[in-house]
């Protein structure tokens, strides 16, 4: 265990705040998209806090990490229908929830263990997790810890008068502003914020200039490929890394023959922004190997923005389409490979 985790005072605050939170049973009476907003007093950074459990299927508490937190949620209900699992992997978040024993981990239990806690039937255990985008959610850590503390206790605070007045975390007429709770001196006041969460990015993209200009020399390209970017859907574990992560799969195929030209395996790491601005390069190293397209075909509107600017410095046309049948077809062999071999 790191020195970044939490003390054994923090652990058991945490815990007293679940005991509270069940005895409360807050999923009874509201739904996902009831949300309010917590910001840290330490870091001045926004949780936006959602109770699930409406349907009695998962009990817990999110608190999604500012503006790209909270854009992933809204993301995900207009997704409903739809939600690719690895889709809730991206979106960064903190959840406290109330678990089955067999969902409770040895790292879990030791801490119950040390604070002399003790649990007993379904959805009765609290595990407390971090989401990071494309890691396995994993064990908070102290600055984690402090953050769910806070909007565990505001929820415990604000959810009483919620139920007495519905339009609270509505504070005004206005899109996007939301109920704040905010800690002046010694005391927490309700806020407004006006919260854009399509918040733009700015991305440091990556080139191998030796492969760029060789790319070039081959122009003008004959092929059209199709390219795709693909979270796996097993985590691995590298050494230099604090938890497991899901490697993404960069797939280059011949759309007229079907033939497979190239695979490459990204890490979301230190972060999903860097893994981004590593792909025009990966995917110019891959091209300069004797692939000049003179039209790329992608289904991804991240992968369509991240190669533009190489469309334009070597002169093919990208083109966005909702099914990639090369790619589709090696990725159904592949699936069907790996369950004959019991992966």
């Amino acid at each position: 265990m790191s020195s970044k985790t939490p003390s054994l005072t923090e652990w058991k605050r945490l815990y007293d705040l679940m005991a509270q939170l069940k005895e409360l049973a807050p999923w009874e009476w509201m739904e996902e998209v009831e949300v309010f907003a917590v910001e840290n007093p330490q870091t001045g950074q926004l949780g936006f806090v959602s109770i699930m459990g409406n349907l009695g299927e998962h009990l817990a508490v999110a608190v999604y990490q500012g503006a790209e937190g909270l854009g992933g949620f809204w993301n995900m209900q207009s997704r409903e229908d739809s939600l690719a699992p690895e889709f809730i992997l991206q979106v960064p978040q903190l959840q406290a929830s109330f678990e089955d024993r067999a969902m409770v981990e040895k790292q879990d239990r030791d801490i119950m263990k040390e604070l002399g806690l003790k649990f007993r039937g379904s959805q009765a255990w609290p595990l407390f997790r971090s989401y990071r985008p494309g890691c396995l959610p994993w064990y908070i850590d102290q600055d984690e810890a402090q953050m769910l503390t806070y909007a565990l206790e505001q929820l415990l605070a604000v959810v009483p008068r919620y139920k007495e007045n519905p339009d609270l975390f509505t504070p005004t007429d206005v899109e996007h502003d939301y109920l704040v709770r905010v800690k002046r001196g010694s005391q927490w006041e309700d806020s407004v914020k006006h919260i854009e969460f399509r918040e733009e990015k700015t991305l440091d993209l990556q080139m191998n200039e030796e492969a760029l200009a060789h790319l070039r020399s081959l122009m003008p390209g004959k092929m059209t490929i199709e390219i795709d970017l693909e979270m796996m859907n097993t985590p691995v574990r590298d050494r230099s890394a604090e938890r497991p992560f899901f490697p993404f799969m960069l797939m280059f195929a011949d759309r007229d023959s079907g033939m497979i030209l190239s695979v490459e395996l990204l890490q979301p790491l230190p972060s999903m922004d860097a893994m981004y601005e590593r792909v025009p390069a990966v995917v110019v190293e891959s091209l300069a190997a004797s692939f000049p397209p003179k039209e790329i075909l992608v289904k991804d509107v991240m992968l369509s923005l991240l190669l533009q600017p190489v469309a334009q410095a070597v002169g093919f046309r990208i083109r966005k389409q909702s099914r990639l049948p090369a790619i589709d077809r090696a990725k159904r062999e592949f699936q069907k490979f790996t369950r004959i071999r019991g992966f």
